[in-house]
């Protein structure tokens, strides 16, 4: 199956829908390091360089598509913002659009944030409802947390998933494990400890719950740490200095909180440990602050597949008792 990504960013999307089975066609991004690292870790991947407003100019070219996907900007809806909306100059949904309507791909999923769900946005989220269903499309959306498919952080999401109407009736929204994920204790103890630090096993025992939502990825943003006050509150409860990223992990002789590393926080996010982020530890750190989990990604574009796959298995029943 094929797909295109709007958005890319550092690639969580894009390597759940690579789990699920998809082949990603384009790839747009318009930020440089995050270009680079989809680049580094997928040479094979056709990585476009550029912004939704000029691709949506050619993207009548690509035909053929299973899947439009993208992780549009949060900050229009996120109550970290000022919940602009549509007044936002970053909300790209009006370019997604677009292109969607250009490519008209048998299946649309897009990612944001929890406030896209608020009052405030009840008109926005009618018109784009109605504009998708006006190219064919059924559209739903779901806010997800991350811990039910084993992410080991809540972070929520909302997922808006749109189909051709044929394939609707084969679509389910994914459930959630049936296991609890690790806890931060457990999914960095190995990282925590690589460098023989003697409090390692002491630390583990005292994080022993799923972290809280990473945030602290904005361009605006001062530099890498962990979030505002609240944020640090929560990490500070099990045992981690969130004020900033460090370098490497804790020496044997370390005292006190540890602070966690961009490789650290890919692991609460649900990268694999080989995904490398391109850049200095600022750009790292946002890279990976604004993605969204591989493992989210997987469950939702595994289900679109599974509903593309029945509709055709159908059809071609259809096909054949004609012919008999």
């Amino acid at each position: 199956m094929k797909s295109i990504e709007l958005c890319a960013g550092a690639g969580g999307q894009a390597l759940g829908l690579e789990q699920a089975g998809f082949e990603h066609v384009a790839l747009v991004e318009n930020d440089g390091h995050c270009c680079n690292t989809l680049r580094e870790n997928r040479p094979s991947w056709n990585v476009i360089e550029d912004d939704l407003g000029e691709f949506k100019k050619t993207a009548a070219q690509f035909s053929d598509i299973d899947l439009v996907a993208g992780g549009l900007p949060c900050p229009p809806f996120s109550k970290a913002g000022k919940q602009l909306g549509a007044n936002d100059e970053r909300n790209l949904f009006p370019d997604a659009l677009e292109i969607i309507d250009a490519i008209r791909p048998k299946a649309v999923m897009i990612e944001n944030v929890r406030g896209f769900l608020d009052a405030a946005f009840a008109d926005y989220r009618r018109d784009l409802k109605t504009q998708l269903e006006g190219m064919g499309y059924k559209v739903d959306w779901h806010l997800l947390n991350a811990s039910d498919y084993g992410v080991p952080q809540l972070r929520p999401r909302v997922v808006i998933v749109a189909l051709e109407k044929r394939l609707w009736p084969f679509f389910k929204w994914p459930k959630p494990h049936d296991k609890p994920p690790k806890t931060v204790g457990d999914t960095l103890f190995k990282m925590m400890s690589a460098s023989g630090w003697r409090g390692a096993d002491a630390w583990r025992k005292r994080a022993d719950d799923i972290a809280p939502t990473v945030v602290g990825g904005s361009k605006k943003h001062g530099g890498p740490d962990l979030g505002p006050t609240r944020a640090k509150a929560a990490w500070a409860s099990l045992g981690v200095n969130g004020k900033t990223i460090a370098e490497e992990a804790p020496e044997p002789d370390y005292v006190g909180m540890p602070r966690l590393t961009v490789e650290m926080v890919a692991q609460i996010q649900g990268f694999p440990k080989r995904w490398k982020f391109s850049g200095r530890k600022t750009a790292a750190y946002r890279q990976v602050g604004n993605a969204f989990p591989p493992p989210v990604a997987f469950a939702v574009a595994n289900a679109i597949k599974v509903a593309i796959l029945a509709s055709a298995e159908e059809e071609e029943m259809s096909d054949m008792s004609r012919v008999a």
